[in-house]
């Protein structure tokens, strides 16, 4: 009876373990992170999409994601409490992954140096055009400032944060294959 019973427990207990392939973010050969189902990952693709969502499982070269959609409910007491309101499903090829980051929130280096450039080229045109029209009154400060305005800008939208750019820098990443099953 003892036989028995510690057959039925190794059986019961007996776990299948299963590779699982997996995606490797790499710079220059080195390994910064790998992703594996039931990890997080945050990027955005080519297309534009953005993805904040957990890897359900990644197999032939595609990872199948599962995105929660989580909102802040107020109470009848005055109160909020935060609620998973439902979840979709996107399976994306990894080949289609641009960015790899989080998405930019408050200040933006990038739409500032933008309207810098904006204003920077308005000073530079409107300088100009008074020295076109009227040179007693064209200041060369004024078109000075316009032009380090947007150079100013210029600088601004090469240093914003864009997130980690897959193939820039290099950048890139590896899927690896671990099923035995080949991809298409």
């Amino acid at each position: 009876m003892r036989w028995l019973l510690l057959s039925l427990i190794l059986i019961v207990f007996h776990a299948n373990g299963q590779p699982s392939d997996f995606i490797v973010l790499k710079k220059h050969n080195k390994t910064l992170k790998s992703f594996y189902a039931g990890t997080d990952i945050e990027f955005v693709t080519y297309s534009g999409a953005y993805r904040n969502a957990r890897i359900e499982k990644i197999t032939n070269d595609s990872l199948f994601l599962r995105e929660f959609l989580v909102q802040r409910i107020p109470t009848q007491l005055g109160f909020f409490i935060t609620d998973t309101v439902g979840s979709f499903r996107y399976a994306y090829p990894y080949t289609q992954i641009a960015r790899m980051g989080k998405k930019q929130k408050g200040f933006s280096l990038n739409a500032s140096g933008a309207s810098l450039i904006g204003g920077g080229i308005v000073l530079t045109v409107a300088s100009g055009v008074v020295y076109l029209v009227d040179r007693a009154k064209f200041s060369p400060q004024l078109l000075l400032g316009g032009i380090g305005l947007g150079a100013l800008g210029y600088l601004f939208t090469r240093i914003g944060a864009k997130g980690i750019v897959i193939g820039k820098h290099g950048y890139r990443i590896e899927y690896v294959n671990l099923t035995g099953k080949e991809s298409h």
